[in-house]
């Protein structure tokens, strides 16, 4: 049996055909042109000598196959190209379908987009059952959806109402829902048990899922138009179709065809084709770049990192040592006293329980973090995270303290949400080993990691500090030590423009909603709620001082401040927060000023330009990056320096020049404009 660069064939004693997917110099497995290519010879081949059955399995550690080739996705320049590009990946899974044998897809760690929809080809489908394992269809987070007949064999194999939740979201599940739901046969306990139960189901050949009697009426003519309505308002409430456009086509395919015969499959390349050439698509295939680029960051480092130390058990010292522990780290917490350790540790075992539902991992990742008032993990850590309230006299202190305890290598970092560490190290006796990991809150959810680098910072903690972000599953964001570094810095004058707004009149939730309009997944008050009021006031306080900027009117937050009303986490701040959420006022009928929407974001560009011209980070993609993945800036934007070429520079300064006429000095635009300019003409 021939193999091929990606593909290696194996025909066994018993006449089943093991085909191995390997593809050359990647550490994970996907669906590029050319590895199609060389599955449709091998189809070809097999189609005229069938095998008994035939196995579909991954060579990589990682998992089976994390999708069609994204990377390859920014080189479809035109509607008619992308369309010959799906039609012939559909092709190709269609000869899969129909080979005259039994086939099974062996699962391990991930089957994502193209990946599952290369299994959705076979007729079973099997997986190991283990916290690794992630099934689903991602394609909306990149502006599209399914494409290699994903649309149709989803909702054949798992009804409408099951299926549309999957690629509506993008959500991934586990082994038991894979299991309940149909979408896999069988699961075993670990990847050595894959062959053998592959092999019984070819043995056995049981009859195919099929979704119950009620499930399929579903998608019969005469029901979808009814049902249509429903999916529509599930989305509606999500997003806006002018913003992501992909949800909404993927239900008009299914509601004008009801995932049924070749016009679906048609209809479902056309539709995939078009939405490649949308700006949608175009942006968030832009930010799944970004998101690699700083994935790739995390190089290897020379020694293994096994404890964390956190030291302040406050909410984001808390969330940041059940993280770790979450994610593999022996974690020691420390406070004052237990009674300030203790909700953390509750409240870790809370998350832990939802992400963990075996019983005997979720004890063995409870186990990993344990309360340490004394402070004895400090000698063994490989990584002390200080988490303490910002306070430089109150960390200097605590660092005179622990760093005589830290043993040869460990890093010292801080969690800082706005000091120059160059400050903080003033007193240390290395400062060689002090770095900033700036996490966001909430920390489970946001995926940013800043890596502040002082002056003295060495090389070994930096790399340390990037391999440790990595380790725990957070997107390093190498950057300088500056106030507020860079997602701070460029939210507080966005926050401060929002509270201007407030004094001059204009109603909380209607300044919210015209960052909504704009795209935000939230407006600045509630974010300032989220992120925290007391938090908010104080970075604010530091980076304007530093920056010699003219400070709103705050009165109100520092009202709310005194009375400890700090936003979601006291369950009040600017609104009144009820089960995760903020309770906002209707604003149908109240016009925002017709400024409103260029004052907060061009408040936000014009600083991000500014940490551009000061170098804080490499180019200007980092600073897309920053703000899209530390403040959730519209994804589809395409990050705000991307936004602003997008829009027009010339039209960008035109329009600060304006707001400075009408508002005042802080609208100035930033020489790094004039850069910026001249950079997209070249």
């Amino acid at each position: 049996m021939s193999s091929t660069k990606s593909w290696q064939r194996e025909r066994d004693a018993d006449h089943i055909e093991w085909l191995t997917l390997d593809k050359a110099n990647a550490t994970a497995n996907v669906l590029s042109g050319e590895v199609l290519v060389e599955l449709d010879s091998i189809l070809k081949d097999l189609a005229a000598s069938p095998p008994r059955g035939l196995v579909l399995r991954s060579g990589k550690a990682s998992g089976f196959v994390a999708g069609a080739d994204v990377k390859e996705f920014a080189t479809l320049e035109s509607e008619s190209v992308a369309y010959a590009r799906v039609s012939a990946a559909q092709r190709i899974l269609d000869h899969l379908e129909s080979l005259p044998c039994p086939t099974v897809a062996a699962i391990h760690g991930f089957a994502l987009g193209g990946g599952l929809e290369l299994a959705l080809a076979c007729r079973y489908r099997v997986a190991v059952a283990d916290e690794r394992l992630a099934l689903g269809f991602p394609e909306v987070q990149l502006g599209i959806h399914p494409g290699f007949g994903g649309t149709v064999r989803g909702v054949r194999l798992l009804g409408v109402r099951t299926a549309m939740d999957l690629m509506l979201t993008g959500k991934t599940i586990r082994a038991d829902k894979a299991l309940a739901l149909g979408l896999v046969d069988r699961t075993v306990a670990t990847r050595a048990d894959l062959d053998a139960a592959a092999r019984k189901l070819l043995a056995e050949r049981p009859a195919a899922h099929r979704p119950k009697l009620a499930d399929r009426c579903l998608s019969w003519p005469g029901v979808r138009s009814f049902v249509k309505p429903q999916l529509l308002r599930q989305v509606e409430r999500r997003v806006r179709r002018e913003h992501y456009p992909a949800p909404y086509a993927l239900i008009d395919l299914w509601a004008e065809h009801g995932a049924h015969g070749k016009l679906a499959y048609e209809a479902e390349a056309q539709s995939i084709a078009h939405l490649f050439t949308t700006e949608t698509s175009r942006n968030l295939i832009r930010v799944f770049l970004l998101q690699d680029r700083l994935k790739g960051l995390g190089g290897r480092i020379d020694r293994t990192l096994q404890h964390v130390h956190v030291v302040g058990a406050g909410v984001m010292g808390g969330d940041i040592a059940a993280w770790c522990a979450l994610r593999g780290f022996d974690v020691t917490l420390q406070d004052r006293a237990e009674e300030f350790v203790r909700p953390a540790i509750e409240r870790a075992s809370q998350m832990f329980a939802k992400r963990v539902r075996d019983p005997a991992k979720f004890a063995e990742v409870n186990g990993r973090l344990r309360a340490d008032v004394a402070g004895d993990g400090v000698s063994r850590a490989d990584v002390v995270i200080e988490a303490i309230f910002e306070n430089l006299d109150a960390k200097r202190e605590l660092y005179a303290r622990i760093e005589p305890q830290l043993k040869p290598g460990a890093i010292l970092a801080t969690n800082t949400s706005s000091i120059a560490l160059e400050s903080l190290a003033e007193k240390l006796t290395d400062p060689t080993r002090l770095v900033g990991l700036h996490f966001f809150n909430p920390v489970a959810q946001m995926p940013l990691v800043e890596i502040v680098l002082a002056t003295n910072t060495a090389p070994a903690t930096h790399d340390t500090a990037i391999a440790f972000t990595r380790r725990i599953d957070k997107l390093p964001l190498p950057c300088k030590s500056s106030p507020g570094f860079v997602v701070n810095r460029v939210l507080v004058p966005y926050l401060h423009e929002a509270m201007r707004a407030f004094h001059e009149g204009v109603p909380l939730a209607v300044i919210d909603q015209a960052a909504l309009d704009f795209g935000m997944p939230m407006g600045p008050v509630e974010l300032a709620d989220v992120v925290g009021l007391d938090v908010c006031s104080h970075v604010g306080q530091i980076v304007t001082r530093a920056l010699d900027r003219e400070s709103p009117d705050l009165t109100r937050l520092q009202e709310l401040v005194s009375a400890r009303k700090f936003g979601r986490k006291s369950g009040e701040g600017f609104y009144v927060w009820s089960n995760g959420k903020a309770v906002k006022p209707a604003v149908a009928g109240i016009t925002a000023p017709p400024d409103l929407m260029d004052r907060l974001l061009l408040s936000l560009l014009n600083e991000c330009a500014a940490c551009l011209r000061e170098g804080l980070v490499e180019d200007a993609d980092l600073i897309d990056a920053a703000v899209i993945f530390g403040s959730g800036f519209a994804p589809f934007r395409g990050g705000p320096l991307h936004y602003a070429r997008t829009r027009g520079i010339t039209e960008i300064v035109a329009r600060l020049h304006e707001l400075t006429a009408k508002f005042g000095t802080r609208f100035t635009p930033d020489s790094a404009w004039q850069t910026l300019l001249a950079a997209s003409r070249s």
